[in-house]
């Protein structure tokens, strides 16, 4: 599982959330188990106001070795990609867009060229010594361009898989993916990509996300990203209302009998903290039903 709360979470919040607490959410969720977290993103502040602090958060961030915690900067392009390399992220998250209409809004490039800015970014990662990979966003559908063909999607993440990522995600931004299309885009990659985990993000937005997830798991995704409390949205696609709550999937994953390292009770006690942060009920359901009985 891939921690994406103080990122993806919290970048379409209004207002301002606090470095300080930022650092709180990132310490909750080691204590939780989480192994890999995204923990900023370095993109323009005009943009992204959020994400202005990436540096900050970056230098309070506890010192762990990536095989104990990997820290993920999210980078469009090289030079979001040499300011995340002058911190302790371990890895740096390049972003692909499937589609022309939202590479354009969201990173002012076509697909083509996000594609291209994604290997520049993982060959320089890999240069300095940090592992890398690339998520492609709208992989189910495009809120400006509409479907999106799966062998579209294949042939973004064959270019993606010659520059040696860690791994290929495929983002369901706008929170449209449903179980059967999940399995079908997923055996386009792997068949495009042999060899290259894939890890999945999907966002809660048509209430889908969590059999999203577990299609994801029974077809064989190695990762899933997720956010704590179900905070989150992207401020380039119109009505992408939150990523799937860690603690949703985490229940539906030990419940099945599918080992994460996570632990439910951490998790649903950092959702109700940041609830509280933000002075609102959070899309999450489990931190407000509980897990199972005791």
């Amino acid at each position: 599982m891939v921690e994406v709360a103080a990122r993806d979470g919290l970048q379409n919040e209004p207002g301002f959330f606090p470095t300080a607490d930022k650092l709180e959410l990132i310490e909750r969720a080691i204590a939780a188990g989480s192994k890999r977290i995204e923990v900023a993103s370095f993109v323009h502040p005009g943009k992204v106001p959020q994400m202005a602090d990436a540096e900050a958060v970056c230098a309070g961030l506890p010192k762990r070795a990536a095989k104990d915690v990997t820290y993920i900067g999210l980078v469009l392009n090289k030079r979001g990609a040499l300011r995340a390399l002058e911190t302790q992220v371990h890895e740096l998250g390049a972003v692909v867009s499937a589609s022309d209409g939202f590479g354009t809004r969201n990173q002012g490039r076509t697909a083509e060229e996000t594609a291209q800015d994604a290997i520049e970014i993982i060959q320089l990662a890999k240069a300095h010594g940090r592992s890398a990979q690339a998520v492609i966003s709208v992989s189910f559908g495009c809120p400006f361009d509409g479907e999106i063909a799966p062998s579209r999607v294949a042939e973004l993440a064959r270019r993606v898989a010659e520059a040696g990522p860690r791994e290929i995600g495929l983002g369901d931004t706008i929170g449209v993916a449903v179980p059967s299309q999940v399995k079908t885009v997923m055996a386009a990659v792997r068949a495009a990509a042999p060899g290259i985990p894939i890890r999945l993000h999907f966002h809660d937005t048509r209430n889908t996300a969590v059999a999203n997830a577990w299609a994801g798991v029974e077809a064989g995704a190695t990762t899933l990203d997720a956010s704590i409390a179900g905070v989150g949205g992207c401020p380039f696609a119109p009505n992408a209302t939150g990523n799937v709550a860690t603690e949703d999937v985490q229940y539906m994953l030990q419940r099945s009998g599918v080992a994460t390292g996570l632990k439910l009770d951490g998790l649903i006690d950092t959702a109700k903290w940041l609830s509280g942060k933000m002075g609102r009920t959070l899309p999450g359901l489990v931190s407000r039903a509980g897990g199972f009985p005791k």
